[in-house]
């Protein structure tokens, strides 16, 4: 029986990759900060309970779904930051080595500079501007460094079974007529279902490396929240302001739209991300009945 480690177990996507493989004969392993029912407590950010867990569980696979994701926080925690975003990974990769596992990591567009006009490949180079995206991205070079069988997933704007910016819209839309939106920012909203399909495709080969993992299509925040509205058939209305009017504290990248294009060599037609509209559209009526 096929042996999968999850860190960050009760997270969005690793809730959606619980549920993609649950047809399958499969023995997770999962993990958080929190010990809870059927959950073990790691902390990945210390490199000697990470070896002992795998040494003793022997997984076949890691799948690392934790990270400090609070992007504004980042910019002041950096210590911490770096602890969950970059050594957390090392950690797992150094163990995921010691046991022969493939490692499965997680990062984001934030390791662009969201400067570029056009979609970018897993080819185009990196230059983060913010914390956050610094720190994945010294996680990506850590997993590359140790762990010589590696997938790196890189997503966006990812939204699941837990909390995230499509049910932060839902519930303003409650309390507010008018809800004033970024429009100058623009990405590719991805269903974790989506992500975890593409990680169950690709997991059990040996086409690792780097690949872009997100839904098909791109829009700003602006028409993420109207779209959202639309499908729930609610009638607020979004009021379009510039990253400037909108003061946020953290540099966020312009634009960082990431084309699937090593997905697109490897896989070609039998597998391919939905588009955000439609993945959206299962989401809201899952969630909205």
């Amino acid at each position: 029986m096929k042996k999968i480690l999850v860190t960050g177990c009760n997270g969005q996507l690793g809730r959606a990759i619980n549920k993609e493989y649950a047809n399958e004969n499969i023995e997770f392993i999962n993990t958080d900060v929190v010990e809870g029912e059927g959950v073990i407590s790691l902390d990945i950010t210390n490199v000697e309970a990470v070896l002992a867990l795998v040494e003793e569980k022997r997984p076949d696979v890691i799948i690392n779904c934790a990270a400090h994701t609070n992007v504004d926080a980042c910019e002041t925690q950096w210590d911490s930051a770096y602890r969950i975003n970059a050594l957390g990974p090392r950690n797992l990769s150094i163990a995921a080595a010691k046991v022969g596992a493939k490692m499965i990591h997680v990062s984001t567009d934030y390791v662009f500079p969201g400067t570029s006009p056009e979609p970018l490949t897993e080819f185009d180079p990196t230059g983060p501007i913010s914390a956050y995206g610094k720190t994945k991205l010294e996680g990506e070079n850590f997993v590359k460094e140790f762990a010589p069988k590696h997938f790196i997933f890189r997503t966006a704007w990812l939204y699941g079974d837990g909390k995230n910016f499509v049910k932060t819209m839902l519930g303003l839309s409650e309390k507010y007529d008018t809800i004033t939106v970024v429009s100058d920012q623009f990405g590719s909203p991805t269903s974790t279902v989506e992500l975890a399909k593409m990680i169950h495709f690709l997991e059990p080969t040996e086409n690792y490396g780097t690949y872009h993992a997100t839904c098909e299509g791109q829009c700003s925040w602006a028409d993420f929240a109207v779209e959202i509205f639309k499908k729930a058939g609610k009638d607020t209305t979004v009021k379009y302001v510039t990253t400037e009017e909108y003061n946020s504290p953290t540099k966020r990248p312009a634009y960082s739209v990431l084309d699937n294009y090593m997905l697109r060599l490897v896989a070609g037609d039998a597998f391919k991300m939905a588009d955000w509209h439609d993945a959206l559209d299962v989401y809201i009526k899952e969630i909205c009945g």
